[in-house]
């Protein structure tokens, strides 16, 4: 990351945690949690389909095994929450990278389907294994996360803990995408074939860059199980594997800044339509499809034409 985008990342990560100085009331901080998770998660699902070029529809799936899984650690067997997070996204990386060697052969809708499948079992599984997860009625009494005698158990607290992950995160996403691997990624979703003519090892790379992917979007189902306190399935459906997808769309394929701004979005908006009551989703719809016929690069690509213009 060079000297500029350096100070670019520090005005941002300064606005967003002096925040909570604008924001009075506690249901707005609660919501900015939600958008930091969701900022963790498109930037993870960026990482693979806008760096590389590989769409996945099993993310939500992935965020839900991280958030199981940190709470079946610390709920049945009284592990630490940091612990049982570390432990999670272990797991959930390691099984990604298993699965990933087999998948991502697949090009294309393919790929998708593929990862929809991925998705659709382990949504089964979180409903079916009722001992374990609660099954539909869901997993409570998750505890909070701990530093001494500082519990993250308010939403004020929540914000600082997630949005410390979250730009994190994209400070990371930043740094690889200034990188040689970051380069190499764009060249396997630029032309797969040619990177290879280049000497680019594209299949090992795809499943690394999945990998880490998993690993953010676990690390991400940890920090909403332990803020929530409460999971269940209905929260990591396929619904909300579109969803993330089209947060990355709206941002901006490959956009660290567009993560954040399509999370944001897609989070404000379904509560900025509640006043319309049954007709908040049409006009939810209908604002999605204006988005992607006059924004078809996402509000990223926008911002970036209106620098080069006149």
């Amino acid at each position: 990351m060079g000297k500029r985008n350096f100070l670019i990342f520090a005005v941002f990560s300064l606005c967003i945690l002096a925040l909570p100085l604008l924001l009075r009331e506690s249901y707005l901080l609660h919501v900015f949690v939600f958008i930091g998770i969701n900022t963790m998660l498109a930037v993870a699902l960026n990482l693979l389909l806008g760096y590389a070029g590989q769409i996945s529809l099993g993310h939500g799936a992935l965020f839900g095994l991280g958030a199981y899984l940190s709470a079946i650690l610390t709920t049945k067997y009284a592990i630490n929450p940091w612990m049982a997070m570390v432990i999670a996204g272990t797991i959930v990386s390691s099984l990604s990278f298993l699965i990933g060697f087999p998948i991502l052969k697949l090009k294309g809708h393919y790929l998708a389907m593929a990862t929809l499948g991925f998705g659709i079992i382990l949504y089964i599984l979180f409903n079916e294994t009722v001992e374990w997860t609660g099954g539909p009625s869901g997993l409570p009494g998750i505890p909070c996360l701990k530093i001494g005698n500082l519990a993250f158990d308010h939403d004020l607290a929540n914000f600082y803990l997630v949005w410390i992950f979250a730009l994190v995160t994209m400070m990371g996403s930043l740094n690889l995408n200034h990188s040689r691997i970051g380069r190499a990624l764009r060249a396997i979703s630029d032309s797969e074939v040619a990177a290879r003519i280049l000497g680019v090892e594209a299949w090992p790379l795809k499943v690394k860059i999945f990998t880490v992917s998993a690993f953010i979007s676990s690390l991400a189902g940890s920090l909403y199980a332990h803020t929530m306190t409460f999971i269940a399935p209905a929260s990591f459906g396929f619904n909300f594997s579109v969803e993330i997808l089209t947060m990355v769309v709206v941002g901006g394929l490959g956009s660290v800044y567009g993560s954040f701004w399509g999370a944001a979005i897609l989070t404000l908006l379904p509560e900025w339509l509640r006043v319309f009551q049954d007709l908040d989703i049409i006009i939810y719809g209908i604002l999605l499809i204006l988005i992607m016929m006059f924004m078809p690069q996402g509000l990223a690509g926008l911002l970036s034409v209106k620098k080069r213009g006149p």
